[in-house]
């Protein structure tokens, strides 16, 4: 028997399908890799912004801005903030447990009732940023540039160990 395909009508046929087969595979296999190994995460601009009760849980937001953003009671919990600004940004009774808020900008931020619980600020810069009320069991301050007075503030109400860093929150806080 003959396997060669003689009529050229057929042939392109064929070469159109085969060709098909394979873009669509090519597709498949990309939507996979993606899946397995996601792209890094691109900065975002959210700069004054309502963001109301917006959920951002588990994200990497790497190097956004959110400078004048409004965040009250928004999800931020598990998420990747390291150096995020949120310049003057209202996070008022915003759920920032467990987050990654290495070497953000938080100068003039307000955290009222905010929940810091577990967070790492390591090395971020909180100069007039306000915690009144804020939970902050657990929360590591290293090297966080902070007023004296909402130092103090926050070593009236400082307890716990962070459970990524390891250290206690009121030694962070360089608490007497």
């Amino acid at each position: 028997m003959n396997s060669k395909v003689e009529n050229p009508i057929l042939k392109t046929i064929l070469s159109l399908l085969l060709w098909g087969l394979v873009s669509v595979m090519s597709v498949g296999a990309i939507a996979i890799f993606s899946l397995v190994n996601p792209p890094p995460a691109l900065a975002l601009d959210y700069n004054k912004e309502s963001l109301i009760s917006v959920d951002f849980s588990g994200r990497d937001l790497t190097d956004s801005s959110f400078t004048k953003a409004n965040l009250r009671s928004s999800n931020l919990s598990h998420t990747n903030l390291e150096g995020v600004s949120f310049f003057a940004a209202n996070l008022e009774s915003a759920n920032l447990e467990g987050a990654n808020l290495k070497n953000a900008t938080l100068d003039s931020a307000r955290f009222t009732k905010a929940n810091l619980t577990n967070a790492v600020l390591e090395g971020a810069f909180a100069a007039n940023a306000k915690f009144d009320g804020a939970i902050i069991d657990g929360t590591d301050f290293t090297e966080v540039l902070l007023r004296q007075d909402e130092q103090n503030k926050l070593c009236k109400v400082a307890k716990g160990t962070n459970p990524i860093t390891g250290r206690e929150t009121r030694e962070t806080l360089l608490c007497p």
